[in-house]
């Protein structure tokens, strides 16, 4: 059974869940994966809490983990990027394995275009600040860019309407702009790193490489849940 660890925001964790459906070889519905969700909105902002000015949302986030756990799910799959900052302290206190989505997204990136050497990231100024990418991208050599400060306030502006469910077709072309400006900069590939951004703006449909650190994440637990890959806690 695989465990959503949802809420931040709903729409994400709804995303994650089709994702999964999706990605699900079924022909009738006893094909499909069981899934247990917890969605929980109320989780302290993350963005606040790693810039110092808001409530750690780690006690929560254990809790949900554990309520997960004691549900009978057998891997967690967490739908926020910001979030995977505070996965070390997460797995201290949860027995089961909890998917690292920026580990995942960094990894398909890899495999898909190796030769890609800096990627674009479009994400809440929280995950910027926490560095997950950062990190992570910068094990395999590899640089990221992110949007200078005029496009960065239209970013994150347009993933606030997203989250107020009050997006359009003018929030999906912030998202296209901002990226096409990251790609002219130099990036080869831009990681759409912020959960919201894909519920308004299809990266298949996207003129610049774009990766759904969310789709990669359903990806990683349907492949554990049918077998295909294993992972520790």
């Amino acid at each position: 059974m695989i465990g959503i660890l949802g809420g931040m925001g709903p729409e994400a964790t709804l995303d994650l869940y089709r994702q999964i459906i999706c990605l699900t070889p079924a022909a009738i519905d006893q094909d499909h994966i069981r899934v247990l969700i917890y969605s929980n909105p109320k989780i302290p902002d993350r963005t606040e809490a790693i810039a110092g000015r808001g409530e750690s949302p780690v006690r929560h986030l254990i809790e949900a983990g554990r309520l997960l756990e004691r549900g009978g799910a057998g891997i967690i799959a967490m739908p926020c990027n910001a979030a995977h900052y505070y996965l070390a302290q997460m797995r201290q206190e949860i027995h089961i394995p909890i998917l690292n989505m920026i580990e995942e997204t960094c990894r398909t990136l890899q495999r898909q275009m190796p030769e890609a050497k800096t990627a674009g990231l479009l994400a809440t100024a929280g995950t910027v600040l926490s560095g997950v990418y950062h990190s992570e991208l910068s094990k395999a050599g590899r640089d990221v860019l992110i949007p200078e400060d005029a496009d960065n306030r239209r970013l994150q502006d347009a993933i606030a309407r997203v989250k107020a469910g009050t997006y359009d077709r003018s929030t999906r072309e912030v998202f296209e702009s901002v990226g096409t400006r990251l790609i002219a900069a130099g990036a080869q590939v831009v990681i759409l790193g912020c959960t919201e951004i894909p519920l308004s703006f299809d990266p298949h449909e996207a003129i610049y490489p774009a990766l759904n650190p969310n789709q990669i994440l359903a990806q990683a637990a349907v492949d554990w849940a049918l077998g295909k890959r294993d992972f520790h806690s």
